[in-house]
């Protein structure tokens, strides 16, 4: 079994950031910022706060687990800890990760969306763009970014 960390990030005003992929030959599809949690993380918060500043040169407000995904990968089972966060400051220029621009990986790009434009986007893992929309009073966000 692996296991990742994600954030569900949301800015200022309510818009969630997310990373667009793109790679040859497949549409576009958007992911949560994170990645796989290493032996020298502490806990998912850590491993949140680390994948944060390796994929977007980001600090934020790492607050508890909201989501838990599964899915069967080559291996075994890759488990998704997706943990609310609040964006503190961003400078994608300030990554620490090669995996942005490493032209094998494909494209990364910061991509920050409203609320309502989230069920529009191939948004991984399947069914989590309508579980935040569904959601989103119970995660605090302001009414006005719905």
């Amino acid at each position: 079994m692996r296991r990742s960390a994600r954030a569900l990030l949301f800015d200022g005003r309510g818009r969630v950031v997310l990373i667009r992929r793109t790679r040859p030959g497949r549409e576009p599809y958007w992911v949560l910022p994170g990645g796989g949690v290493e032996p020298g993380d502490a806990d998912h918060r850590a491993a949140v706060a680390r994948e944060l500043v390796e994929e977007l040169g980001a600090v934020a407000a790492i607050g508890e687990q909201v989501f838990l995904a599964s899915e069967a990968v080559a291996g075994g089972v890759l488990v998704a800890h997706v943990h609310l966060a609040r964006l503190l400051g961003m400078d994608f220029d300030a990554r620490t990760d090669d995996e942005p621009t490493d032209p094998s990986y494909g494209k990364f790009a910061p991509d920050v969306v409203a609320l309502h434009d989230l069920p529009r986007l191939d948004l991984r893992p399947p069914g989590l763009a309508g579980w935040v929309v569904a959601n989103a009073l119970a995660l605090g966000v302001d009414a006005a970014a719905l």
